[in-house]
């Protein structure tokens, strides 16, 4: 008849064995992307079953107050696979995504998208009045479409009195408007072909043809610094995308303003407080219904 002691230890592997073999069949049928739950589950029940695991070696992990039990407990590491790594790297802006941008249009201009359907800038003599043309055009944009809003504005709140900006033409100035038509296309005239001669030559109209002090310090097509930027901002390409940005918006809303108007003979002000005043009738929508 085994002792006592004998047959308790025995019991008591034979229930860490079977937890093993249990766990480690039901390892078996956890899905293929579960390495390292399977792996952690062996690990476990292997040092489970190896408490009770008798061992010859004289390392001692446990012992008892008696000196006679002498247990190890071995641990064998089971790292999972690597994890793979990949890098993900984002396209410059698309004007459409999956279209190819053309190949003069390579992303060193600030606010380059690609946009050219009709291949205009093809040429680069083209693509470098364009790009100034874009520049100065929402510049007068963004000045225009502040022009036609906030004396609007000022007006509904009795800060000021003015036209409305489709009205301006109907107001009495110093001279006739055929008068001031012509002095402007004078004026203008002259400024676009200085501006033209510098986008040709950079930096030979930096001198004043006239007033021989004043002069302009050496800059980048299109940003003269000096009197015409006060805050001294730097050309950043941040700052030149931003102001490309806001310009093009401007443009935008230069035109739905001039539409809206067309659309309710009313400014953009007025359609967004009676818009506001009942925001499920006053809408486009129905504004283009009864047109």
């Amino acid at each position: 008849m085994a002792p006592k002691g004998k047959i308790t230890h025995e019991i008591s592997l034979s229930h860490a064995q079977n937890k093993t073999t249990t766990l480690l069949l039901f390892s078996s049928y956890l899905p293929c992307h579960c390495p390292c739950v399977a792996a952690m589950a062996t690990v476990t029940t292997q040092a489970s079953a190896a408490i009770f695991r008798p061992c010859t070696s004289k390392s001692r992990f446990l012992t008892g107050s008696s000196g006679k039990l002498n247990r190890e407990v071995t641990m064998r590491p089971m790292g999972c696979p690597p994890s793979a790594s990949f890098k993900v790297e984002a396209k410059k802006g698309e004007w459409l995504p999956g279209l190819a941008s053309p190949t003069y249009l390579n992303g060193t201009l600030p606010g380059d998208n690609g946009f050219d359907p009709l291949g205009l800038a093809e040429d680069p003599e083209n693509l470098r009045w364009y790009v100034q043309a874009e520049l100065v055009n929402g510049r007068w944009a963004m000045l225009g479409v502040a022009g036609m809003l906030l004396p609007e504005v000022f007006t509904k709140f009795g800060i000021i009195n003015a036209p409305q900006w489709y009205d301006a033409g109907k107001s009495e100035y110093f001279a006739s408007s055929s008068t001031l038509f012509v002095i402007e296309f004078i004026l203008f005239h002259y400024v676009e072909i200085r501006r033209w001669q510098d986008i040709k030559n950079p930096g030979c109209v930096n001198q004043d043809p006239i007033f021989k002090q004043y002069s302009l310090p050496p800059h980048e097509c299109g940003y003269p610094g000096s009197v015409f930027n006060p805050l001294n901002f730097a050309p950043t390409l941040e700052a030149k995308e931003k102001e490309l940005a806001n310009g093009r918006l401007a443009m935008l809303a230069f035109l739905g303003f001039i539409v809206q108007h067309n659309v309710t003979g009313k400014g953009p002000f007025e359609n967004l407080l009676q818009h506001l005043s009942d925001p499920w009738h006053n809408t486009i929508i129905n504004t283009i219904r009864g047109y």
